[in-house]
């Protein structure tokens, strides 16, 4: 496709029309958190302030998950996935922590109003 995809959280995108729905679509990503950044954030959260590697993790997180989506909204002939929902969950236990990312939408056409 050779213009990108679009996404929205809404139900709809001005200026565009919804032509076709095609189907729910999602993606979901597990990223191991590093132990080191883990230890600095309890330092983080102890002393106070916000903590940029665990910023920068979770924006990649975002940033890989929507691009997940878009490959399997286009895998469907989509060109737009509206009511694009982020959830964010996270496991720890025995020294280890993962980070899950869920992104769901519905892979339509749209077409210029």
């Amino acid at each position: 496709m050779s213009e990108r995809l679009l996404l929205t959280t809404s139900s709809h995108l001005e200026g565009y029309r919804v032509v076709e729905h095609l189907d729910i679509v999602s993606a979901e990503c597990v990223f191991g958190m590093n132990v080191f950044k883990d230890l600095f954030a309890g330092f983080r959260d102890f002393f106070g302030g916000r903590n940029k590697s665990s910023q920068a993790a979770l924006r990649d997180a975002r940033v890989a998950c929507l691009d997940e989506l878009r490959r399997e909204a286009e895998s469907l002939g989509a060109n737009a996935v509206i009511a694009v929902d982020l959830d964010y969950s996270e496991i720890s236990g025995g020294g280890k922590s993962m980070l899950f990312l869920v992104a769901t939408g519905t892979a339509v056409r749209v077409s210029k109003a």
